[in-house]
C-alpha cells in the first residue's frame, strides 16, 4: 500500500472521520486511480491515456475538442496527450478534407487491442475494492452516488440558469432517528437536535 492511500486511510479514521462526503468520495477516487495506475504502469500506459482510450473504444472518431469535453480536461492536455498516443501508435489523427479546421482522432489497431489488455485490469482494481463488502451494501451504494450525481447535475441546471444558492438542512436535522441518537449519547437537547 502507498503512503498516499495509508494517508488517506489515517485522514478519516482518525483524522476527520466525519468531515465532508464530497472530500471522502474524492479520496476514494483518488485511491482508486493509483490502484488502476500501478497496474497501467507495469505496460507502460499511463492512466491519462486510459482516460481517452475508454472514450474512444466507445466512441471511436471523435475531434479532440469532443474528447476534452469527455474527459473532462482543457484542449491543450487533451492535444498533448493526443500527440503522444500517436507517437506510440494508438490513435491517428486525420483532418476531414471538407473540414481542415477539426482534427478527428481514430485508434489504430494496437489503440484498439489494449482493449483486452487493459479493461481486465479496471475490472481487477474494482474487484479489489469491494473485497469484503456485502453485494447489498454495493447496490446500495451505486443507488446513493447515482442519485448525489442526479442532484448536483439538477443543482448545475439551476445554477446556470442564475437561481440563488440553497441551504439545505443537514442530514441530522431531515432524519429524526438521528436526532433520537444524538439525544441519547448526549443526553440533552442542543439546537441541532430539538
Amino acid at each position: 500500500m502507498s503512503n498516499d492511500t495509508q494517508n488517506i486511510i489515517r485522514h478519516w479514521r482518525e483524522a476527520v472521520p466525519n468531515d465532508r462526503l464530497a472530500h471522502l468520495i474524492r479520496d476514494a477516487s483518488r485511491a482508486f486511480h493509483r490502484a488502476l495506475q500501478v497496474r497501467l504502469a507495469r505496460h507502460g500506459v499511463p492512466f491519462g491515456h486510459w482516460t481517452f482510450l475508454r472514450i474512444l473504444w466507445e466512441s471511436d472518431g471523435l475531434t479532440q475538442k469532443e474528447l476534452s469535453e469527455r474527459a473532462g480536461v482543457m484542449e491543450p492536455t487533451t492535444f498533448t496527450a493526443m500527440k503522444a498516443m500517436e507517437a506510440l501508435g494508438y490513435i491517428e489523427r486525420k483532418q476531414l478534407p471538407t473540414n481542415k479546421k477539426n482534427m478527428y482522432v481514430h485508434l489504430t489497431d494496437q489503440g484498439r487491442a489494449l482493449k483486452k489488455l487493459l479493461v481486465p485490469l479496471a475490472e481487477e482494481t474494482n474487484n479489489v475494492s469491494i473485497e469484503g463488502i456485502k453485494p447489498e451494501d454495493i447496490k446500495t451504494t451505486r443507488t446513493v452516488l447515482l442519485a448525489m450525481i442526479e442532484n448536483l447535475a439538477r443543482d448545475e441546471l439551476l445554477q446556470d440558469k442564475g437561481a440563488p444558492p440553497r441551504r439545505r438542512a443537514s442530514a441530522a436535522d431531515r432524519d429524526p432517528l438521528e436526532k433520537a441518537e444524538k439525544v441519547k449519547i448526549t443526553g440533552r437537547r442542543t439546537a441541532g437536535n430539538r
